[in-house]
């Protein structure tokens, strides 16, 4: 369980840092400049340790997947993006991705027991 909250924590800071991208301005801002640095030092520190007991597959597919679809609403909500019916099957495709991807996993793990 530990290693999935280190992969939220992650997958916070890789949004943070993202959000912070969008606000610099080409890295012209001086304080979101700094927040792009720590928030993807920090994503990349949590997305490690977490990997000690997520598996890399897993581990990448969810904080990828889960980190654009929230950058995805962050932009829709606050930058007003455009938003239609094929943002939202493209984001409901990386969630169900996601949840395919956990859910296969762990139905491996009950077929082929690891030695």
């Amino acid at each position: 369980m530990k290693g999935y909250l280190l992969l939220a924590i992650s997958i916070i800071s890789e949004v943070f840092g993202t959000t912070m991208l969008k606000l610099s301005d080409g890295f012209s801002n001086p304080l979101p400049t700094i927040g792009v640095v720590v928030g993807f030092a920090m994503a990349f520190y949590f997305l490690s340790l977490c990997l000690r007991t997520v598996p890399l597959s897993l581990a990448y597919a969810v904080w990828a997947g889960t980190g654009t679809a929230i950058t995805a609403l962050i932009g829709i909500l606050f930058w007003g993006e455009p938003f239609s019916s094929l943002t939202a099957i493209g984001l409901l495709l990386i969630i169900g991705g996601v949840i395919l991807l956990n859910t296969s996993n762990k139905r491996e793990k009950v077929i082929h027991p690891s030695s």
